[in-house]
């Protein structure tokens, strides 16, 4: 009778059905990233790693919005929602726009490895620029939203699955990665590590999650039972599947020596609770079930989720999707690239406005300097889409302001050492700035004028009716070097590297003399030649016949003419616009770049590098206003005093130009808000190794930074009544408490309220101790008033938004005083109002 039972149940059931029918060879590929067509259970191919940060990545046009950490800085939940639905119409849209049953090769799927929700706990961690900023309450409340805005309001049918990442305890350094562990407190990790991962999945319903690289007290985290099954699974609730990062199962055996061999390592990765493998680790699942290492029950525990996440999002076992209806045409429309506008514009943060030197005023004569003006990579970020029609600093000063108005000088490098992009002003052809480029296909060739050289090939047409490859371009004119000396050309591409058979071929002649003609060995060739100065000619083929991603045109020039470039310019004008900061070739994941102040994608120092330090000392030495909008993913320190007027910019996305020119003439009133501080100096910071929280972040640092979490200026004023609400609640109640904001400034502005609880003194708490909690983020909301106008902000406070964590990990709302703190930014910084209540009862301990 029971075999009969279990007929009945596969037949009614097409995933059991599939994998009882599946040998072990079967199963173990698709539980690997690159999973095959398995045409015995009727699945096409699908490799199940597609990127959606901050955009649809790594597939061709796109809206691509703010890096995540600029987004972070807007504060506002429902905008971070809308950007999540964007990304994900936009993905639907591309996998609808082939058959349902077609195979699907890596960036096509519909299982989204995004949002990165780790704490960015060290500014000098390259890849904090993907996250939500420092904070576990922020970063979990924008995790919520972003989850949500993919995954869409049905949870039966997906649109599609979003991977909260990097489970867990995952912030650098990125050398050594592979075979890192991390020995963080038991408070730590439940007050700083966990929280924003419990909150996408017990509040946004995340229905995947990625485990990390590195491992918690010696267990690597895609192998830890205690993390993936007993705390995600047990503990909050969570039904979806895993993924390790990609290669993460291998490293358990080839770095972290946590197992002998492949087979081990694949055996710890599905008992430890990991369901898929980017990767090919799980290859050695039949290897790993013939030793005993791991159940046949084990195995497919993991694929029934793996494959039910498929059947979810209609695109497996005769499943449907209301999502199917999306159009191919729905990428990058007006609508989504408004979104993008409304994200960079609400993205920038006004830090300091010496004497109300911004807005600017109409008819302002500007020299826009810097080298991050002018660049494309500084408006994507990392893990990016191809923009349609990207907006640069530099672009949209000209159009706000008018062309005539504005000069621009490179001025610098950005730190010794590091090449950047060949600038318009020394390409020229035709007697116009840039030069002209012929690209060819099957068709008749498109002629433009490229101000410079510098594409992203992303799967990409580089017009309508061309192909993404197999094309031709050439570009002519005179290279113009800004004075005699030593000049390096480099010739950058960022190569296709997984599924590649060919790569791109490029030519290079500079003054009649042939100085490249072949392919790009790892996508560099660097080349020097020596200049008197004078115009060169130069002529620049590249067969893009590959998948390659990018192709730029580089330099590093010598510093004095590019500085006496710059001086000049600030000179003849009546402003300086210095854009100045870092950029995504300089911090990142896992990069080669070794310069002054950076390796393998990390910092080593914080400050703003040496060039645009000396950049700024001579353009301040001008007398000239200087206004400083700094560009990175991660905190810079710079001196308040080199300019009148600073804005964090971030990496702004296709809009930032246009953002970033709407804020500086005033068509635009900035609101956003630091999502992480922004410290003096390096020695404010402990080792970045030492994961341990203390001295670290608003929450715990104890000395005074540049600027701190939560802080933005406006151009307009607002004022805080005094709170209300009740001024005791028992132990495990919620609080709500009241205040209204009024504009009292000259213009409509937004603000963001912020509200911050100062827990009971610790004393006579040892457990609550070292290090001690300054105060913590609890409720925030964005906000618009009209001048003159008020508006109520309510804040509702559950017990454990007024829990604290001791020492072995346990949270507890404890009795004693409490106190609330509302306003624009942290106590002492803005407007603000203290709200003092009191918790009632016995001590309350929580569930983790």
């Amino acid at each position: 009778m029971i075999p009969v039972l279990l007929l009945l149940a596969q037949a009614a059931d097409p995933v059991t059905a599939a994998i009882a029918a599946m040998s072990p060879e079967q199963k173990a590929a698709q539980l690997q990233s690159t999973a095959p067509a398995d045409a015995q259970a009727g699945l096409p191919a699908y490799d199940w790693w597609n990127e959606g940060l901050h955009g649809l990545a790594r597939n061709g046009h796109a809206t691509v919005f703010p890096q995540a950490i600029g987004l972070a800085a807007t504060w506002d939940v429902d905008l971070i929602e809308r950007v999540g639905t964007v990304v994900s119409t936009e993905a639907r849209a591309k996998f609808n726009a082939q058959p349902a049953g077609a195979d699907r090769r890596i960036y096509q799927g519909l299982t989204i490895w995004s949002p990165n929700i780790n704490i960015f706990r060290d500014p000098r961690w390259g890849r904090g620029q993907e996250t939500y900023g420092e904070d576990p309450y922020l970063t979990g409340k924008l995790g919520v939203a972003f989850v949500q805005g993919l995954q869409g309001p049905d949870p039966l049918h997906p649109r599609v699955i979003a991977t909260p990442k990097h489970l867990a305890v995952h912030s650098g350094p990125e050398a050594g990665r592979d075979g890192f562990d991390v020995d963080p407190s038991p408070r730590d990790l439940e007050a700083t590590y966990l929280p924003a991962f419990r909150r996408v999945v017990t509040e946004g319903k995340a229905l995947s999650l990625m485990c990390a690289y590195n491992s918690i007290h010696g267990v690597p985290a895609c192998a830890s039972s205690a993390l993936m099954n007993d705390r995600i699974r047990g503990a909050w609730g969570f039904t979806g599947f895993t993924v390790s990062d990609c290669d993460a199962v291998s490293n358990i055996h080839a770095f972290h020596h946590y197992t002998l061999d492949a087979a081990g390592a694949a055996a710890a990765g599905i008992r430890g609770g990991t369901d898929l493998n980017c990767g090919t680790a799980y290859a050695a699942l039949p290897q790993a079930l013939a030793k005993g290492l791991v159940s046949q029950a084990e195995v497919d525990t993991a694929l029934s989720r793996a494959l039910r996440a498929r059947q979810a999002l209609g695109i497996a076992f005769g499943a449907t999707s209301p999502w199917s209806r999306i159009k191919a045409a729905e990428v990058a429309t007006p609508a989504h690239r408004a979104t993008a506008l409304e994200a960079a514009r609400k993205s920038i943060v006004l830090l300091q406005n010496n004497a109300g030197r911004l807005p600017l005023k109409p008819g302002s004569r500007i020299a826009v300097i810097g080298a991050d003006a002018d660049d494309l990579g500084v408006l994507q970020g990392n893990y990016h889409g191809t923009a349609r029609n990207p907006v640069t600093p530099l672009d949209g000063i000209r159009a706000r302001f008018g062309a005539a108005n504005v000069t621009y000088a490179q001025g610098s490098l950005l730190a010794d050492g590091a090449a950047v992009v060949v600038p318009e002003t020394s390409l020229r052809s035709d007697g116009k700035p840039g030069l002209r480029g012929t690209y060819t296909a099957n068709g008749a060739p498109l002629v433009r004028q490229d101000r410079r050289i510098d594409l992203d090939l992303n799967r990409a047409p580089p017009a309508p009716g061309f192909p993404a490859t197999g094309y031709t371009a050439h570009w002519a004119g005179e290279f113009v070097p800004p004075g005699p000396g030593r000049y390096r050309l480099i010739l950058d591409q960022s190569p296709c590297w997984k599924d590649c058979t060919v790569h791109d071929r490029a030519r290079l002649t500079l003054g009649g003399k042939v100085l490249h003609d072949g392919d790009l060995p790892k996508g560099r060739v660097e080349l020097s030649i020596d200049s008197d100065g004078r115009p060169h000619a130069i002529d620049l083929t590249l067969d893009h016949r590959s998948e390659d991603e990018s192709f730029r045109l580089l330099w590093i020039p010598p510093a004095e003419p590019l500085l006496a470039q710059a001086v000049a310019a600030a000179n003849a004008a009546d402003v300086a616009v210095v854009v100045a900061g870092l950029s995504p070739d300089l911090e990142g994941e896992a990069l080669s770049v070794q310069v002054p102040g950076f390796v393998g994608g990390d910092r080593t120092d914080i400050a703003l590098p040496l060039p645009q330090q000396r950049l700024l000392d001579a353009l301040k030495a001008t007398g000239k206003p200087i206004v400083l909008v700094l560009t990175s993913g991660s905190a810079v320190s710079v001196d308040p005093a080199s300019a009148d007027a600073i804005l964090a910019n971030w990496y702004s996305g296709e809009s930032g130009g246009t953002a970033l020119a709407d804020v500086l003439s005033g068509v635009v009133n900035p609101a956003g808000r630091l999502p992480v501080t922004l410290y003096k100096a390096t020695t404010d910071l402990p080792a970045f190794v030492d994961y341990g929280m203390k001295e670290r972040t608003y929450r715990y640092f104890t000395g005074t930074p540049l600027w701190g979490f939560g802080h933005g200026l406006s151009y307009t004023s607002f004022t805080y009544a005094q709170p209300r609400g009740a001024t005791s609640v028992p132990a495990g109640a919620n609080l709500t408490v009241e205040t209204t904001l009024t504009n009292t400034g000259s213009r409509d502005g937004e603000e963001v309220v912020q509200a911050y609880l100062v827990p009971p003194a610790p004393a006579g708490r040892p457990g609550f101790t070292d290090p001690v909690l300054q105060r913590q983020l609890v409720g925030f909301q964005r906000i618009a008033v009209k001048r003159g106008r008020s508006a109520n902000v309510a804040f509702t406070l559950d017990p454990r938004s007024m829990s604290i964590v001791d020492r072995d990990g346990r949270r507890h709302v404890v009795p004693g005083a409490y106190r609330l703190y509302v306003g624009g930014g942290q106590p002492g910084n803005g407007a603000g109002q203290w709200f003092d209540f009191a918790v009632t009862g016995a001590d309350m301990e929580l569930p983790k």
